[in-house]
């Protein structure tokens, strides 16, 4: 028996099914390792030794490579000097300040530890500020798994996603349909930076939509909040919208924003500082020094070394090489979303048999990637790196094509 079937066995004795949440092994094939015991810059190493080209990054969070050295430096050093204090240290103002700084929407900023906080405490500046208690999604979302908004119903109740108003991302006209129903109780639209749901090929924002819901906030009088936890650090460091011209009133931030070390932030406008401070929220771990120390240096980094293009480079060589080996087996794929944040599909894979299948013999080739969530590339790809995915991504279509045959 393998180390982590052994482990599994263990942990469902202790822990309600042994594994839950987005890192739930089962989930995504019984080809997966649960258990992990290292990650250096692209890589990462299960309990059992095998090792693999990481194109999840944990799902997020490493956007500089494993084990970092200037962020796993500063926060030896911050941790040498004290984490969890009576207060924040000096770090927290640092921290605050080189956020502002870089995201030209943020005149202030609240931290908090995952994007679940962030998306949450959101939404409660902007009731807050309107008084009001509707919010407008896009169906299908995700924006993270308190009660309001986790995929699963289970232990929540009807009333906590009453006041939510479901519209059709990418399209304004569904939106103007939903502030119609809702007409008068509207305190936020909430939209993440490009359609991201799981199962489906992601949709980047058309601009006339991002402008449009803009313009329906400001009519209404409602806060628009950009659910920026998977786009923020890969596409622009001034927030994902930026380049479209257009700001929210209110971004969410985690995931990336540390390099894999826990925190998470809300920017918001000067009009809703006065609102922000009215809120009781908080966490006994939210103000940790460490985590701090890690953001700055993450963010620090990512401009020093331009770091963004570096992820455009190594998504656009993936994305070229996987094109090539598709078309080269007989195989018709779709690739979506920003080439840093890729997701490759099988026309006419309803099921995701097909999907499934290559994902998992991607892995038997050293090659992690995933067959319904969308992957995530880092700095720390380098061509090499994206060559040697290629490599096992290229036998995965053999093995595909073996088993189904080309279209």
């Amino acid at each position: 028996m393998s180390i982590d079937a052994k482990l599994r066995e263990r942990a469902a004795k202790v822990v309600p099914g042994g594994m839950y949440g987005h890192l739930n092994a089962a989930l995504h094939g019984p080809a997966y390792p649960q258990f992990f015991v290292g990650g250096e810059g692209c890589r990462q190493r299960d309990v059992d030794g095998r090792e693999y080209v990481d194109l999840m990054c944990s799902w997020g969070p490493v956007v500089l490579g494993h084990r970092h050295p200037a962020v796993e430096g500063a926060v030896a050093a911050q941790l040498a000097a004290g984490d969890c204090l009576n207060g924040p240290g000096p770090v927290y103002v640092e921290l605050a300040e080189l956020l502002v700084e870089t995201v030209p929407q943020a005149d202030w900023v609240m931290f908090s530890k995952n994007g679940t906080d962030a998306t949450t405490q959101a939404l409660m500046v902007a009731r807050a500020a309107t008084g009001r208690t509707k919010v407008l999604m896009a169906h299908g979302a995700y924006h993270g798994a308190d009660p309001w908004c986790t995929p699963s119903p289970a232990g929540t109740t009807p009333n906590e996603r009453a006041d939510l108003v479901e519209f059709t991302y990418n399209d304004l006209a569904s939106v103007e349909a939903a502030a119609a129903q809702a007409e008068g109780d509207i305190a936020a639209i909430i939209v993440t930076p490009f359609k991201h749901d799981s199962f489906e090929d992601q949709e980047l924002v058309a601009a006339e939509f991002a402008r449009g819901v803009r313009a329906l906030a400001d009519r209404i009088g409602a806060a628009l909040v950009i659910d920026d936890v998977r786009g923020g650090w890969r596409i622009d460091l001034g927030g994902s919208w930026e380049p479209l011209g257009v700001r929210p009133d209110l971004y969410a931030f985690s995931k990336a924003m540390a390099n894999g070390h826990p925190i998470a932030a809300v920017t918001g406008v000067d009009s809703l500082r006065g609102p922000a401070q009215t809120l009781y929220s908080t966490g006994s771990f939210w103000f940790n020094a460490a985590p701090m120390a890690a953001a700055k240096a993450t963010i620090e980094t990512l401009r020093a070394i331009g770091g963004i293009a570096l992820m455009e480079r190594a998504g656009t060589r993936l994305r070229e090489g996987l094109a090539a080996q598709a078309a080269s087996h007989g195989f018709t794929v779709n690739q979506t979303g920003p080439v840093q944040i890729p997701w490759l599909s099988f026309e006419g894979d309803a099921t995701l048999e097909k999907g499934m299948f290559w994902a998992a013999a991607c892995l038997e080739e050293g090659v992690y990637l995933h067959p319904w969530h969308n992957w995530f590339l880092s700095a720390a790809h380098t061509d090499a790196d994206i060559d040697r995915a290629l490599q096992g991504t290229d036998a995965a279509y053999a093995k595909l094509r073996a088993r189904f045959g080309a279209d």
